[in-house]
């Protein structure tokens, strides 16, 4: 199946609170127990500025292109401040707006005579979309949340744009079945990992715009990773604070210290030791500027997806990276991970498109013991 008119009505759906469980390092934003502790602990939302990345996009369209959305901040708001003609096609019953409301207002936004509604959220956002709109009705996700299993998302806000401009100038794109997954947050923040399948969206696939299903099945090569950790602890400078993201591979370094860590988790080490477990963005940002000594951020890449910033480690916010630094980046991952990619580049969604650009292109992956390779590093623009 193919869209090949151009877009004329363009529904919009954003979910406010979106992601902001991720640099709270809460793993997730579900219930609004969840947003109060964001709040609580400093975190702005997100989610409107990614809204904005990705209708930057069709900025020369706007006297073409009339968005049809609800009220106040799931989406009027967002796209007035754009300058685009707004259709406020209804409100949010409850506020801080809720799942019930999401669905509502996609099926609305469909009656009212969409061409294409794009939703940025997460994993919860794009379950309410199956059950308000199924699988016949185009739709593309703005990835804005913390897990992000599903493969209903453009990689990136940027991509999501791309994808919408090529809407716009009238070209053929295909459309496709895509896969919603999501996990129970409860279980996630003990660190059990385990997805459901709730449905299939359709979905404009573009090649390397849209990421894929998440893979987290896959059993972890235990000789592999452990050439990994020993490579890796051999090279650890004392005097370095290591901040220490989620998976498998990196708290296996953590245990060959004999440190517990977290999996899912950010960890704060220094000297061999844990100085700190499961930490949020600015407590990062806090043990950053009381540290005198170098600071250097060790990461591995999502298996299946590639991304290597933005999914499931919000807590190395825009702030965080740009204090620490691109040179200061160690990225280990075992060649199976690597080779499953395809030839597709790790990916870069940091929230803040500048930043992405300029840490796009090679960078040293460590793949076992004295052994690494050049990889690119991209934020999925062409």
């Amino acid at each position: 199946m193919q869209l090949g008119k151009q877009v004329k009505k363009l529904g919009l759906i954003i979910n406010p609170w979106a992601g902001i469980g991720g640099p709270a390092g809460l793993k997730g934003s579900d219930g609004a127990e969840t947003v109060a502790q964001a709040l609580a602990a400093g975190i702005e939302p997100q989610s409107h500025k990614r809204a904005a990345i990705a209708l930057e996009a069709l900025n020369p369209f706007r006297d073409q292109l009339e968005i049809l959305c609800f009220a106040g901040d799931m989406g009027a708001t967002t796209a007035r401040t754009l300058g685009f003609s707004v259709c406020e096609v209804g409100v949010a019953d409850s506020f801080p707006s809720t799942p019930a409301d999401t669905e509502k207002a996609a099926r609305t936004i469909r009656d009212a005579g969409a061409d294409l509604i794009v939703f940025i959220g997460g994993d919860g956002t794009a379950r309410n979309i199956v059950n308000a709109l199924g699988n016949n009705f185009p739709v593309l996700g703005i990835p804005a949340g913390v897990k992000m299993h599903s493969a209903c998302f453009a990689i990136s806000p940027k991509a999501g744009g791309e994808v919408l401009w090529r809407l716009m100038t009238g070209q053929l794109v295909d459309l496709g079945e895509r896969e919603v997954r999501d996990i129970n947050e409860q279980s996630f923040r003990q660190g059990r990992v385990s997805t459901r399948y709730y449905g299939e969206l359709l979905v404009p696939q573009e090649g390397h715009f849209l990421q894929a299903v998440k893979n987290a099945g896959r059993e972890v090569e235990e000789l592999a990773v452990a050439d990994i950790a020993a490579e890796i602890t051999e090279e650890l400078d004392p005097d370095t604070l290591y901040i220490v993201g989620p998976g498998s591979t990196t708290l296996a370094i953590l245990n060959d210290l004999g440190c517990e860590g977290t999996l899912l988790g950010v960890d704060l080490l220094c000297d061999g030791a844990l100085l700190q477990a499961d930490v949020s963005a600015p407590q990062i940002e806090t043990a950053i500027a009381g540290h005198s000594g170098p600071v250097k951020i060790l990461l591995t890449a999502i298996g299946g997806q590639g991304h290597l910033i933005g999914r499931g480690n919000q807590q190395f916010s825009p702030k965080v990276l740009r204090e620490v630094g691109r040179d200061n980046l160690i990225v280990v991952a075992t060649k199976t991970k690597i080779t499953e990619l395809g030839g597709c580049p790790l990916l870069l969604d940091s929230g803040d498109p500048e930043l992405d650009r300029q840490w796009s292109g090679f960078i040293r992956v460590v793949t076992g013991y004295r052994d690494a390779i050049l990889y690119p590093l991209s934020n999925g623009e062409v």
